[in-house]
């Protein structure tokens, strides 16, 4: 479909003083939108997604409720439609929040077609709302069933949400040794002079009209499954009907597993990013000084990129070859190197650290095991995990051998009424044949918040998400789906050397996982792939026909498209300037 702007026209049963409580215009055409597609129009300046599917013209909103994506450039497949930036999913017939990471639904417009023209009308009450919060019930007077969260993170608060959505009236209580609610920590690593505010997934106000207690700084010291208890390090005791575990790891502080119990590591400037306050500190110590950083993961990476315009040198000191090399591959690895190393970053790959010298108790060099030093006035560390389960010790919550909590499908750990969720599970990935797995996705920690809610309720609902995640480098997003653990092929549409590519990663002929970068919605498209459990064979995946990409989803001109910048969505104006797509 190729589409002109269709002229505008009102309603023809409006009133001409316009007292209606809605706005109704000709969008397009009856034949302008076939079967299948979807596309951007405008009523009242507002921007709508409008799609055909399965016989039926619906209206949406068009800006995904995550970041504000215009889904009008994502991947629709039946009644879903997906973000062409990080995956989330909604559907087209109702606005319904199908995927994470978003977590709010969209608006829903009415939809008629009168004389071969397609009329779409809004609430004008409703015409900036941009997001609609699913609704939700409260606490019921005389129920005591108590569901208590441990962890403030996005499995905690999602599971939360899910209860009160399917009317769940029992007392809802979240744990958090944070002091501050849940949080996008997504952000903290591209954004890092971020203020509390701007981050915020839900206000007080939000916990409080759906019966919600949120506990912060308070953490569990250990849990009695027998008697359906948790201890606190405040010395309180609280019990419990059903529990979720979903206290997430620490980065950055095994250093002995990682090789950096090292000389040094006690001096002033040496830094790990934890919480929005580490953040802001990073920045602060970053301003016009030499930085270097230990370890080459997707957050140290975006940390180089943050600073480059503001440090004076930036140095990353990584184990392996390249960057991402076990994860994303060698030539996804160089491309990052390249991007960093033009503007100025230096790379010591193959190298540890073996001491941290420091002058009046701070840190200015950095010596290497290769018997390189560097300048340093600040260090920042990133790497290690280290799962938040010591409290779990002596409970009868069976742990792994890195100390994870092993769960099924259903988020079930080995006991009877404890789930858990987030960074410390280890489950089964549906779309790896159930192979036990532990992935550290803000997407798939809030699959499983939700997860667990259904099965504490009772409503059977096993895990099927697929991965999707990102990372931003100097403006730059590189998008993966899937899971590409074991892959021995690499199918490349597009060219690395031009930062504009599609990989599909390859294993035993068939697609696994998948990296763009300039190539959107590529990724969507096959995260779409995945969750309809539809195979791309390498032969396809090789193959000169990229029809199934959607790379060309027709949509309107640009003269019709929404001309507000998709970032000021209810984000700070400091987030709008460094947040990119």
């Amino acid at each position: 479909m190729s589409g002109t702007k269709p002229p505008r026209e009102e309603h023809p049963d409006s009133d001409s003083e316009d007292t209606s409580e809605e706005l109704t215009e000709v969008v397009c055409l009856e034949s302008d939108l076939q079967d299948g597609q979807m596309m951007e129009v405008e009523v009242g300046h507002h921007s709508v997604l409008l799609t055909h599917s399965e016989g039926k013209y619906s209206a949406i909103g068009n800006q995904c409720t995550h970041y504000g994506a215009p889904l009008s450039k994502g991947v629709i497949s039946g009644n879903t439609v997906r973000c062409p930036w990080h995956g989330a999913c909604f559907n087209v017939h109702t606005g319904d929040l199908e995927e994470f990471p978003g977590m709010d639904c969209l608006p829903c417009h009415k939809v008629k077609i009168q004389n071969c023209k397609v009329y779409v009308s809004i609430n004008k009450k409703t015409l900036k709302q941009e997001k609609r919060v699913k609704s939700m019930g409260a606490a019921v007077a005389g129920v005591t069933h108590t569901v208590l969260l441990l962890g403030g993170g996005a499995a905690s608060l999602i599971c939360a949400e899910t209860l009160r959505q399917e009317n769940f009236g029992g007392r809802i209580i979240m744990v958090t040794r944070d002091d501050l609610l849940p949080y996008d920590k997504t952000r903290l690593s591209k954004v890092m002079n971020v203020e509390n505010d701007s981050i915020l997934l839900r206000r007080m106000e939000f916990f409080h009209q759906h019966d919600i207690e949120v506990w912060l700084r308070k953490e569990a010291v250990s849990v009695d499954t027998d008697m359906k208890t948790v201890a606190f390090d405040d010395g309180s005791v609280q019990s419990y009907d059903q529990l979720l575990i979903s206290t997430g790891c620490s980065h950055g502080l095994s250093f002995r597993s990682k090789g950096l119990d090292v000389p040094g590591m006690k001096l002033e400037n040496v830094r790990m990013l934890e919480t929005p306050e580490d953040a802001r500190q990073i920045h602060t110590a970053c301003l016009g000084s030499n930085v270097v950083l230990v370890g080459t993961s997707f957050v140290g990476m975006e940390v180089a990129s943050y600073c480059i315009d503001k440090a004076s040198s930036v140095t990353v000191i990584g184990s392996s070859e390249l960057p991402y090399q076990n994860t994303l591959g060698r030539e996804i690895g160089k491309v990052t190197l390249a991007m960093l190393s033009e503007n100025n970053v230096k790379f010591y790959m193959n190298d540890n650290v073996t001491e941290i010298k420091g002058v009046d108790g701070k840190v200015k060099q950095v010596v290497l095991k290769s018997g390189k030093v560097i300048p340093a006035d600040v260090l920042i560390v990133g790497i290690g995990i280290k799962p938040n389960s010591e409290f779990l010790r002596g409970s009868k919550i069976l742990t792994d051998s890195k100390n994870f909590v092993t769960v099924d499908k259903y988020m079930r750990t080995n006991i009877s009424s404890v789930y858990c969720g987030g960074d410390l599970a280890t489950f089964p990935l549906a779309m790896a044949k159930n192979r036990l797995v532990n992935i550290g996705h803000w997407q798939l920690a809030q699959a499983h918040g939700r997860i667990a809610a259904l099965n504490m309720l009772d409503k059977s609902s096993a895990l099927s998400s697929v991965p999707f995640y990102w990372t931003i480098l100097l403006g730059e997003t590189i998008r993966y789906t899937g899971y590409g653990e074991g892959y021995t092929d690499i199918v490349l549409k597009g060219a690395f050397e031009d930062r504009k590519f599609l990989a599909l990663y390859i294993k035993n002929d068939e697609v696994i996982a998948a990296a763009s970068l300039n190539y959107d919605p590529a990724a969507s498209a096959v995260a779409e792939r995945f969750v309809a459990g539809k195979v791309i064979t390498k032969k396809e995946a090789e193959s000169d026909d990229l029809s199934w990409l959607q790379l060309s989803q027709s949509r309107l001109p640009s003269n019709l498209c929404s001309t507000r910048h998709p970032y000021d969505v209810d984000l700070h104006p400091s987030l709008c300037h460094h947040l990119s797509h």
